[in-house]
């Protein structure tokens, strides 16, 4: 079958199924089972030779014909994997590529579909290497064979590992999978579920995230690939001032084609063809991008508004990939539903048994400079009914000082006491040269008594986490009328705090709303422990999908987009 090289891309990977599915019904009939000690009756026998050749490579976790040749990472697994089936090929019967084999090549070359890089699993170099074993009247040579065998397997754990686990050591970004990682085993997931596999696609989505938003975002990934496409690419033009509706706007031809492109301006809506009219179903389909984009929906061509509308959907394409790299490094399971912030989106979200939000609230998170909210994963564990709060040393020396020195009166008319280092209040002058030189210092500490005027207001959710960072109620209830809320010193202001505290009491007791409402408006502190620790995910992603299938994009405020990115890119560079 050399005539396969010759064809097109997509007729060559056609005859590649049409030879797996030729191969699988001539194939002799084999168990099975899961786990079988010995080789399938499908495998490939080795000569001492061959046997001895597999082994060299595997020893030096190299391979010339890959396209990362280096696969030291992969060298227990891969040596694991040949162990287990006797050191015979797993993916070649009777001299041909086995119908798994085949079914793993597709998977591979269509890698962009599940948000990966075809390159990293050496995609475009699987047509030709089949093309060389299909040949009519050929009898492959036993090295090609084993190298091609050895090739596919590095190629299928990178793919599966980058699928489970993701494709950058999460941990650098907040995130721990350590227990995620060491239950996946490779060679046994490739030997017990994909060798003797009647279907290899299930086999690798069995191991992919089982969440619903997963699934959406890759949907997302795939239409945004599709209207990249159709879509030439060309930028609005600024107008010399914000177009409002009403507007002359020679833009207009564009923008209906772009939004209806993306679905915002309905299929069915009328525009003027050629127009220049900003007006009618164009101004709601606008404001429905803003809404999706993160900004205020006013209808109005602001700045704003203008450089999303031009942002490459090439980039949006992006935004999906690495939310759903950031997916992969969430556990398989949750043992209580989860509390979900999502830092872009400025949202909070607590999720049911079914991994959908029962609960969704605004939120305020860290400064972009110098306080930005820590991507984390950690157990709420207790409540704290009115607390104190105990202002962080760096606060009390940038901030409280400067107020205190402007203003003498400052720490009474904002509700603040001093005291020592064991948190007991002192009777101190707060005018007097040595206090203010020992505020400074951190010998003496500033908090805030309870009360409706207290920072953290009249509720503290408590996670224990190495940044010290926790959500509570806010006096600054106007922070939340805003589209972009990054205002905060890294903690986590919720938008409602009763609400939150109800669903997260649930389980606790006898904790209902109206008890909550006189704990939080009575006259004590005192804090509630949990009895079941509830989990709490700090994530980041610019791409949601929701529930409805609606895909919503923010802005990288961290600049966390731009560094997972290049971390990516440079996942598989030589050390310097």
């Amino acid at each position: 079958m050399l005539w396969i090289k010759a064809l097109s891309n997509k007729v060559r990977f056609a005859a590649v199924l049409l030879v797996a599915a030729l191969l699988f019904v001539l194939a002799p009939r084999v168990a099975l089972g899961r786990g079988s000690s010995t080789p399938p009756e499908t495998s490939q026998q080795l000569s001492g030779a061959g046997v001895t050749s597999l082994r060299d490579i595997l020893e030096a976790g190299r391979l010339a014909d890959l396209h990362w040749p280096e696969f030291g990472s992969l060298r227990a697994p891969a040596l694991s994997f040949y162990e287990s089936g006797e050191f015979s090929l797993a993916w070649f019967s009777d001299a041909r590529p086995t119908a798994q084999a085949l079914a793993i090549v597709g998977l591979l070359e269509h890698a962009e579909e599940k948000g990966l890089v075809a390159d990293d699993y050496d995609g475009p170099a699987w047509a030709d290497r089949l093309a060389g074993f299909n040949a009519q009247g050929t009898h492959p040579e036993e090295a090609d064979m084993i190298r091609f065998d050895v090739a596919l397997t590095v190629s299928a754990m990178r793919y599966a590992s980058d699928l489970h686990l993701g494709r950058v050591d999460p941990s650098s970004f907040g995130f721990s999978t350590e227990r995620k990682r060491k239950q996946f085993s490779l060679s046994q997931f490739l030997r017990e579920s994909v060798v003797n596999s009647t279907d290899v696609a299930a086999a690798f989505e069995e191991i992919e995230p089982p969440y619903e938003g997963y699934d959406r975002t890759k949907i997302a990934l795939q239409r945004y690939l599709e209207i990249e496409k159709q879509d030439d690419g060309t930028p609005l033009p600024a107008p010399e001032r914000v177009v409002v509706p009403g507007d002359v706007y020679s833009g207009v031809p564009r923008l209906g084609r772009l939004l209806r492109l993306l679905g915002d301006l309905p299929p069915r809506a009328s525009i003027r063809r050629n127009g220049q009219i900003y007006n009618g179903a164009l101004v709601s389909a606008v404001k429905s991008f803003q809404r999706r984009h993160g900004l205020d929906p006013d209808g109005r061509i602001g700045p704003l508004t203008l450089n999303q509308l031009n942002k490459p959907l090439r980039n949006r394409a992006l935004q999906l990939e690495l939310t759903l790299e950031r997916w992969r490094w969430l556990p398989q399971k949750f043992e209580e539903p989860p509390i979900i912030v999502n830092i872009p989106e400025f949202v909070l979200r607590a999720m049911d048994e079914n991994f959908h939000a029962a609960l969704t609230m605004k939120v305020v998170v860290g400064m972009a400079v110098n306080w930005k909210t820590p991507v984390l994963s950690a157990e709420m564990r207790s409540i704290v009914f009115r607390p104190y709060w105990n202002v962080p040393l760096a606060i009390q020396q940038n901030e409280i000082l400067p107020e205190l020195e402007a203003d003498s009166e400052y720490l009474s008319k904002n509700d603040y006491e001093i005291t020592n280092s064991r948190s007991e209040p002192v009777d101190v002058d707060p005018r007097d040269k040595d206090v203010q030189e020992k505020l400074q210092s951190g010998e003496l500490l500033v908090r805030q008594v309870p009360g409706p005027r207290n920072s953290l207001g009249l509720v503290k959710f408590e996670f224990p986490n190495p940044y010290d960072v926790y959500m509570h109620a806010t006096p600054a209830r106007g922070l939340f009328t805003q589209s972009s809320r990054a205002f905060s010193h890294g903690c986590i202001r919720v938008e409602q705090p009763e609400e939150l505290a109800a669903w997260v009491l649930r389980n606790n007791g006898d904790w209902t709303p109206e008890r909550i409402h006189a704990a939080m408006n009575g006259s004590e502190t005192f804090r509630v422990s949990l009895q079941e620790p509830v989990p709490v995910l700090i994530v980041y992603g610019t791409a949601i999908v929701l529930q409805n299938g609606e895909v919503h994009f923010f802005e990288d405020v961290y600049g966390e987009d731009a560094a997972l990115e290049q971390r990516l890119a440079a996942r598989y560079a030589p050390a310097p």
